[in-house]
């Protein structure tokens, strides 16, 4: 599952749901028509990095159910396949739910093996209410606007106040798209994959799924099991859960993650002297916390903006060095300056992650049922903050407008599936955002699936980020469709080891760096880069592979 930059999706306590079996091929004759679909006018929209990037639009109806009725319209991308081996189209979604997909094709093109992806039309969409699909839903702008109130209730009165304000998100949406809501779901959504198939002229898809991509492909794989080729699914949410039962499972992980990085800065002293134990450096980062909440870092940076700010780092170790500096700074140097950078580089939310939580509540509020009595939201946050603060009433506030939507929720698929070709399922041991036992859950669901693992892995996504031997995995499967097999009745099909914790990011003597320094590559302190960063120091920096992955997963900007 993939939030905006800086925000959870996650919330609450362990909920009993049932589930409805969709059907296992196909509807007969009781379904509707489909309409007839004009071939896609793919156009080009090619960027410096993506220099072979097309684009085109697709009406699907907003109720499928209704095929002559209302129609929405899907953004797509395409990078065209170039070897005279053509293997169909390969859709990649980045997560979310609300996550835009459009720029998806173009890193995934460039990533694979040339020889895979040229036969391949590697197609990126906007899921409907994303980014450039229309209607795109923003239900009540600037939500996210800094300083939010701690998001730790501080007395009956302030916990009171945040639930006016998420019943008040719920409402505005009621109010502006009472008409679309209830067709923004899982399931409506893979209906239009089946359309893009469909006006794609294929008759199988090959997918790649990454977080929520994973349910996605799991429910499309349910509905039309003899129209997927091949689907590889990375970093898995747990489909027992949906939606309010993973998010307990998150609090958990996210909090351990959080102690993972506080170890690694305490292993890292000798650049930013928080100190060898880490228990201690974990002491200091909630003692500024503390602090945050009587004087917000520049005016932006309260506890909620902090947890915004460190919450990326749970899904992705390669921002730790640039949170380690600011936390430094501030706790060393009494220098706010780097910890509103890193917010606003990290955490910060725009138009597009406005949208991206509107369409993000919209899915999980509608595909499942949430508890509509407070209290049970109430209870369950403060007991797993008592074993887990880092971020649990901070995701407790993303989703509790759950409790107030105003359209009805149905109640999640069973993905059970024993139809499929092999399913490539690839998961990290420590995944924070979609932990480890969604993967075996979903291997075991899905009948002659592959589990491959990334042992010691703490990051969320995983393919395409820098670790060869998952890569590999991956470019076999899609150049050939063949899967590893374990050995005997062991559950992992292969194993592939964790890539190196990042090296710490050198500071200046003082550790202080001034806003709108000139870095080396000539940006001023915020401004991102593609391949190179400048440390604190003014030294050049290799930008890990998985930064790029990472920003298009929506984990940072």
């Amino acid at each position: 599952m993939t939030p905006r930059a800086g925000m959870l999706i996650a919330a609450g306590a362990l909920v009993a749901g049932t589930v409805t079996v969709l059907p296992a091929a196909p509807a007969g004759a009781g379904e509707p028509a489909p309409r007839p679909l004009p071939p896609l006018a793919w156009t080009g929209c090619a960027t410096k990095a993506y220099p072979k990037l097309q684009c085109a639009t697709l009406k699907v109806p907003l109720n499928h159910d209704d095929p002559a009725g209302r129609s929405i319209t899907l953004a797509l991308t395409r990078v065209p396949h170039t070897a005279s081996t053509f293997q169909g189209p390969l859709l990649v979604n980045p997560g979310g739910p609300g996550g835009s997909g459009r720029a998806m094709a173009g890193y995934v093109a460039a990533s694979l093996p040339p020889k895979v992806a040229a036969e391949y039309d590697v197609i990126g969409f906007d899921p409907r209410g994303v980014g450039k699909s229309e209607p795109a839903l923003d239900c009540e702008p600037g939500h996210f606007a800094p300083v939010r109130a701690d998001s730790v209730p501080t007395g009956a009165e302030a916990e009171r106040a945040a639930v006016d304000r998420a019943r008040s998100f719920a409402e505005a949406c009621g109010k502006k798209y009472a008409d679309v809501l209830p067709y923004i779901d899982t399931v409506s959504t893979a209906r239009d994959l089946d359309a893009i198939r469909a006006a794609l002229g294929a008759p199988q898809i090959n997918y790649l799924g990454y977080s929520y991509g994973t349910y996605l492909g799991a429910v499309y794989a349910r509905l039309h099991p003899d129209r997927v080729r091949r689907m590889a699914l990375d970093s898995v949410v747990n489909p027992h859960g949906v939606w309010y039962e993973d998010n307990i499972s998150q609090d958990y992980a996210f909090d351990t993650r959080h102690k993972d990085f506080m170890a690694w800065v305490a292993r890292q002293d000798a650049v930013y002297k928080l100190g060898t134990d880490p228990a201690a450096v974990e002491a200091s980062w909630y003692r500024m916390r503390d602090a945050l909440r009587a004087a917000p870092a520049g005016g932006k940076v309260g506890p909620g903006e902090l947890e915004d700010t460190f919450l990326p780092g749970g899904y992705y170790n390669g921002y730790w060095p640039r949170l380690a500096n600011a936390f430094s700074a501030y706790v060393n140097d009494a220098d706010p300056a780097p910890l509103k950078e890193a917010y606003e580089r990290y955490g910060e939310a725009d138009a597009a992650a406005d949208n991206g939580y509107s369409v993000y509540t919209s899915v999980q509020c509608r595909d499942a049922a949430w508890p509509r009595d407070w209290n049970v939201w109430r209870k369950d946050s403060w007991d797993v903050h008592a074993k887990a603060p880092f971020s649990t009433w901070n995701n407790a506030w993303y989703n509790a407008p759950c409790a107030f939507w105003p359209v009805e929720s149905l109640t999640p698929p069973d993905v059970t599936n024993d139809q499929l070709p092999p399913v490539l399922i690839l998961q990290a041991t420590d995944d924070a955002a979609t932990p480890y036992e969604g993967g075996v859950a979903l291997h075991r669901l899905v009948r002659g699936s592959s589990l491959v693992v990334e042992q010691g892995g703490g990051n969320h996504g995983v393919t395409l980020g820098g670790n060869d031997c998952l890569d590999d995995h991956l470019a076999t499967y899609l150049a050939t469709g063949k899967v590893p097999r374990a050995e005997g009745d062991a559950e992992v099909d292969a194993v592939c080891e964790a890539l190196p914790e990042p090296e710490p990011e050198p500071l200046t003597a003082t550790g202080k760096k001034a806003q709108g320094e000139k870095a080396a590559d000539g940006r001023t302190s915020g401004e991102k880069a593609p391949e190179k960063r400048a440390g604190r120091a003014g030294i050049p920096l290799a930008e890990p592979v998985g930064v790029a992955l990472h920003g298009l997963l929506g984990h940072v900007r």
